[in-house]
């Protein structure tokens, strides 16, 4: 199991608003804390996938439970 700094559960919501969640939680840790995010947006994947990359952060983990997808996003 991934240990992380900042659990969010984004959970009923669709895009934009995961994202959104995963962009405030990014900026309440600090550089090498991980974020836990929770979604069920069927896109939520490509979503963090692309701002990850032009943030400079990492996906570190990606778990996939039925609907819900489990993200573990590093802050760099």
């Amino acid at each position: 199991m991934t240990e992380f700094k900042l659990e969010v559960d984004a959970s009923g919501l669709n895009c934009p608003l995961p994202l959104l969640r995963l962009k405030k939680a990014l900026m309440e840790v600090q550089s090498g804390d991980v974020v836990k995010i929770i979604a069920t947006d069927p896109a939520a994947h490509l979503d963090f996938g692309v701002y990850v990359d032009q943030a400079g952060h990492s996906m570190i983990d990606l778990v996939r439970q039925d609907t819900r997808q489990v993200f573990y996003v590093l802050k760099k």
